[in-house]
């Protein structure tokens, strides 16, 4: 049997980084285009800046990788928030409010994140969330995170990528 997979619109854009929402931007995700400066040497991009408006606080930075095709979802975290800032390759992030306090309830959110669009997508505590690699090479994503990584308790839970209640589908559409 199929599942119910929920209807996207449009519910953010800061140029041509666009979030599509089943229920409007899911409460506390925030997102911005990045500034990237180009010369004759190359380019400069900043990422997170302490004087941003949704800066809250450094934990760690560290990059991760995802192979073509690859899923790497669904988790969300008690207490950290994420900073994802991809660096190369282009992901589509899937994002899923469980949290029953929420105005945002069981709203799904869908971006692009890509080298093409350089931007930065904060995701709060609570928040379901995961990436699929869609390009034909790797993905290098960075994340800033608000905590540091515990070794003995990690703040990471976790569900199937593909076997859950989420109402969201993985599977490329085509058209």
């Amino acid at each position: 049997m199929k599942k119910k997979v929920a209807a996207l619109k449009k519910v953010f854009a800061d140029e041509s980084l666009i979030i599509f929402g089943s229920n409007g931007l899911i409460e506390g995700v925030k997102a911005k285009r990045t500034k990237v400066i180009p010369d004759e040497r190359g380019r400069l991009g900043e990422i997170l800046r302490c004087d941003d408006p949704f800066f809250e606080k450094f934990g760690q930075s560290y990059f991760t990788t995802t192979f073509p095709g690859v899923v790497k979802a669904w988790h969300y975290h008690k207490i950290q928030t994420d900073n994802f800032y991809v660096v190369k390759g282009t992901v589509k992030v899937a994002l899923y409010d469980n949290r029953k306090d929420s105005k945002t309830y069981r709203c799904v959110n869908q971006v692009y994140l890509s080298e093409h669009c350089p931007a930065i997508l904060q995701i709060p505590p609570g928040v379901y969330h995961g990436w699929m690699c869609i390009g034909d090479t790797q993905a290098y994503i960075i994340n800033i995170t608000t905590e540091a990584y515990n070794y003995a308790v990690p703040d990471e839970h976790r569900l199937d990528p593909h076997d859950n209640d989420i109402p969201y589908d993985w599977t490329r559409k085509d058209g």
